[in-house]
């Protein structure tokens, strides 16, 4: 049979004690005991120093370990064994959680803790506690500053065998400055961070008027102030929060729109609501995206580093509206989000809801406290050690005699006893002369001792006035908040907004409408667009940038096309152009983009001109440096995106090319020998895209056509020709600049050589530069700087006139 275990009997003196209690009762008290645990030792911050326990023990501990800003970081492991060891015993998770807390400046306004290494982001968990290294910050100094001058009480830690500060005498009013959150049991706390230079202002006034208001109060402290910047939309919830203690406000993110690539538009994010991350943002965006609920955005990109701060570009598709996917993203995205201030703070150890008057006067009474209990203690040490030294001028006065006395004497405490009765001293004042070394026994200590004592004596006196004034007890507060203010404090970071306004929905429309615009190319090769009204200039606001050598009239998702210098035309999505600023005048044109973004050409190719691609035009008309012209309809061919548009015979190249208004127009040529010819264009029978032009102007043997373009006979019209050396390097020689009005110019037949249009000078024998066009002429340089003309002369054969500096471009003025 298998063996039984049976429970012994008890024995006979044993008694049982068996207690009934209700179930109900035990619940009640060790749920109360647990509830006050949790919400006067954790959740909640004292409304004096505006720190949770666990973030003064650690400051404490620091404090005591001497890891102060002047020194060397220590690892973060030892840090928070140490506060676990000797005063909070919770787990070091906890702990750590809150010294990261403190290091992060996203997290705080104020950062009590100086970090080294990774302390994680707004997105991100730090590294463990043993890769990280931590010292006190030059704001925990101020918050422990005093702390061994009697200014705050202590209290034992949880065994007993230490002290901890039951709270801190805190320089900072670091409730406001950095706020607070917690969740205690049946309540919670959620305080915003504000401007420390606006909240002692406050305090200052404060000060001065105790009877201020909450008006009074908030023209110095307008708004939270969040470490992250932002916007803050809407002020009736601060206000309200303010007064009673309960309250929101709206954050917002700040963007802007800008150019991200030649080709498109994008929102650029560079500060983000307090304790959203970007990747909390990317993921809503890629959310919205992939559920069809948010269009228009093309790519998101998190370009942020720790030189230049945030930074989330979110790439706009063209044909959208990027303030209307802006205004999406506000509603549909954590880039707007709001805020709930419960000010619920700890005052007297019971947790009270706070306003803002109550939290500014709590903090004052405790620098009050705390500068009154500071002023007692170093009077009490300033009157002790005047004792001292009173006492060792009256030995130094009659230094034999005492020294007589004290070797006279059989022992210590004989001694002691004969100098208190021969020469009237204390206790403290005969033993502090019997420790006296002997160095000090010279003709120059009585000279430190006066002086010492004088110096003493205006402490005590004005440590007196300070505990006897309380109008001065208030000033030296509010003299020390403003150094503090001046030492730690910076400008505010967050934008206050009555409203947000109209939303941008209402007003623009998700896509870009197909309004008209003008596509403007300049002389240095930048290509936009402008949707103003104003009649444009071919020239461009000079004084600002170069001049715009073409332009061309279409509409915002319609197709215009680039001709090259090899007879290829280009075409090319006006969307996908930038877009300038309407402006009263000529618009600015170092908005726009580098035509290298948008066509790809040969070492030797480059861009003559822009012309549209609608079939009701009159055509265009090229012209090549041989002297061949053609008229050709640009016809758009759907299925390519470039085709050439003449034949060129080998060695030729297009020099210029003009939309046609009317047959009445005048096509004109002008070679490098100083030849022009003028004849109407109805001269040129159009082409097909493949036929190869006909003779233009005849050249004689070595010249080369230099300009080319087509005027209007109803027009004023001026020529420009710059003159030089064949021989001087392209673009280094000023050369000489006449101008003339073309109507001096007769026309000839086509297929002749024309008529001279400038006299070379001494060591010229080329023109290196012509214009015909729309009157008054503009000049710019290589870099794009404008170059004044000389005036009009009545010579159409005359010599040029010296030029500044060599001219680049010409071009004239009037509508496209």
């Amino acid at each position: 049979m298998a063996n039984r275990t049976t429970t012994p009997p008890p024995p006979e003196d044993f008694e049982e004690h068996i207690v009934d209690i209700d179930v109900r009762d035990e619940m009640r008290a060790s749920y109360l005991e647990y509830a006050y645990s949790v919400i006067y030792s954790r959740a909640l911050p004292d409304a004096r120093d505006g720190l949770k326990p666990v973030q003064r023990r650690i400051l404490y501990t620091m404090h005591d370990m001497g890891v102060r800003p002047d020194r060397g970081h220590v690892k973060s492991a030892r840090v928070v064994g140490e506060v676990m060891g000797r005063l909070h015993p919770h787990g070091d998770g906890a702990i750590y959680d809150a010294l990261v807390r403190m290091v992060q400046p996203w997290s705080l306004r104020l950062p009590l803790v100086d970090g080294h290494g990774n302390f994680g982001s707004a997105d991100d968990s730090p590294a463990a506690m043993r890769y990280t290294e931590c010292r006190m910050a030059p704001g925990a100094q101020a918050m422990t500053g005093g702390i061994d001058e009697d200014t705050v009480d202590f209290k034992p830690n949880y065994d007993s065998r230490e002290l901890e500060p039951v709270v801190l005498p805190s320089a900072l009013p670091n409730l406001l400055v950095n706020g607070a959150s917690g969740i205690a049991v049946g309540m919670a706390t959620n305080l915003a961070p504000h401007n420390l230079v606006e909240v002692v202002q406050a305090l200052r006034h404060l000060t001065s008027s105790p009877g201020a208001s909450l008006d009074d109060l908030m023209r110095y402290i307008p708004g939270p102030d969040l470490p992250t910047g932002g916007k803050i939309i809407g002020l009736d919830g601060i206000r309200e929060a303010y007064a009673t203690g309960r309250g929101s406000f709206r954050m917002r993110a700040s963007a802007r729109i800008e150019s991200v690539t030649a080709k498109r538009k994008g929102i650029v994010v560079t500060q983000l609501p307090y304790n959203v991350g970007p990747e909390r943002v990317i993921e809503r965006i890629k959310v919205l995206v992939q559920t069809k609920k948010l269009q228009g955005i093309a790519d998101v990109k998190d370009l942020t580093d720790r030189n230049n701060g945030l930074r989330l570009v979110i790439e706009i598709k063209n044909g959208f509206n990027p303030e209307a996917i802006l205004e999406q993203l506000y509603k549909q995205t954590p880039m707007e989000e709001s805020f709930g201030i419960n000010a619920v703070a700890l005052v007297d150890g019971q947790p009270r809801t706070l306003g803002l008057k109550q939290m500014l006067q709590v903090y004052l009474e405790h620098r009050l406290d705390v500068v009154r209990r500071r002023s007692t203690y170093r009077r009490a040490k300033a009157l002790e050690r005047l004792h001292l030294v009173e006492g060792l001028l009256t030995a130094i006065l009659d230094i034999d005699e005492v020294i007589q006395l004290i070797r006279s004497s059989d022992n210590a405490e004989m001694a002691r006893q004969r100098l208190i009765s021969v020469f009237d001293l204390s206790e403290v004042q005969a033993n502090h002369i019997l420790d006296m070394p002997l160095r000090r026994l010279t003709r120059f200590s009585k000279l430190e001792l006066d002086a010492e004592k004088a110096e003493l004596e205006r402490t005590i006196e004005q440590l007196s006035a300070i505990l006897d004034n309380e109008s001065l007890l208030r000033r030296v507060v509010g003299d020390e908040l403003s150094e503090m203010a001046k030492r730690h404090g910076d400008a505010r970071r967050t934008v206050l907004l009555e409203s947000a306004g109209q939303p941008v929905t209402s007003a623009v429309p998700l896509e870009v409408a197909d309004d008209p615009c003008i596509v403007l190319m300049s002389s240095v090769g930048l290509l936009a667009r402008t949707t103003t009204d104003e009649p444009l200039g071919r020239g461009g606001a000079r004084a600002k940038h170069d001049v715009i050598t073409a332009q061309v009239v279409a509409t915002a998702r319609g197709t215009i096309g680039v001709i090259t210098s090899t007879g290829r035309l280009v075409k090319l999505d006006v969307l996908d152009i930038p877009v300038l600023p309407p402006t009263a005048n000529a618009p600015n044109l170092q908005g726009g983009a580098p035509l290298s973004e948008y066509v790809a050409m040969a070492p030797s190719e480059r861009v003559v001109t822009l012309t549209s691609l609608d079939d009701s035009s009159v055509g265009l008309a090229l012209g090549t440096a041989k002297g061949v012209v053609k008229r050709v309809q640009a016809e758009t061919l759907t299925n390519r995106d470039s085709w050439d548009v003449i034949r060129l015979d080998e060695g030729d190249e297009v020099v210029g090319g003009v939309e046609l208004r009317s047959t009445d127009d005048e096509l004109v040529f002008v070679s490098s020998d100083a030849q022009l010819l003028r004849f109407a264009a109805s001269a040129v029978r159009p082409q097909g895209r493949s036929g190869g032009g006909i003779a233009g102007i005849r050249l004689s043997s070595g010249a080369r056509v230099q300009f080319f373009g087509a005027v209007s006979p109803a027009v004023d019209n001026v020529v420009v020709t710059v003159s030089g050396s064949a021989g001087a390097l392209p673009g280094t020689e000023p050369g000489s600049v006449k101008v003339t009005p073309f109507s001096d110019y007769p026309g000839k037949g086509r297929g002749t050589g024309g008529v001279r249009c400038h006299r070379f000078l001494r060591g010229e024998d080329v023109l290196i530069k012509a214009y015909v066009g729309p009157a008054p002429a503009l000049a710019a340089a290589a870099s794009g700087a404008p170059i004044d003309l000389p005036d009009e002369l009545g010579r159409r054969d005359a010599s040029g006139i010296p030029a500044d500096q060599p001219i680049a471009a010409i071009c004239g003025q009037g509508r496209p």
